[in-house]
């Protein structure tokens, strides 16, 4: 099997979005093979962090809690590249930034703890403060 090679998205999240679908192994919904891809995880990682089986990526990657996670992930990376300019900068972001807000976790880990909202609303106050 080819490896899936994630293009540079070079602050485009149109282009993020575009190749996070595949229409042909999951027409509706977000390619968890992509995703993983794009965020450089292997398959079992995005199980844990969805809090899934890690065999329900590959036999039903329709899967409502997978979905929700992805899509979490997406609005919060939406926000931070609307703040850095950067998909890549963004996922950096993402990935490895602990914020001391809360505690110390990186957005990802607070993604799969489920505080997206809670998290959007500090990089809304982050474009607040580098706007006023």
């Amino acid at each position: 099997m080819a490896t899936l090679e994630a293009p540079l998205f070079e602050r485009n999240f149109d282009g993020l979005m575009e190749f996070l679908h595949d229409e042909k192994d999951v027409p509706t919904a977000i390619s968890p093979k992509r995703y993983a891809n794009v965020m450089k995880l292997d398959l079992n990682t995005l199980a844990d962090q969805a809090h899934v089986h890690r065999n329900t990526i590959n036999r039903a990657p329709a899967t409502e809690n997978i979905q929700r996670y992805m899509r979490e992930t997406i609005r919060v990376l939406r926000a931070a590249t609307d703040l850095s300019g950067s998909v890549e900068r963004a996922i950096y972001w993402f990935k490895n930034n602990p914020i001391p807000t809360f505690r110390y976790k990186t957005a990802q880990e607070l993604v799969s703890e489920g505080k997206t909202d809670a998290l959007l609303r500090y990089i809304d106050s982050l474009q607040g403060g580098a706007a006023g």
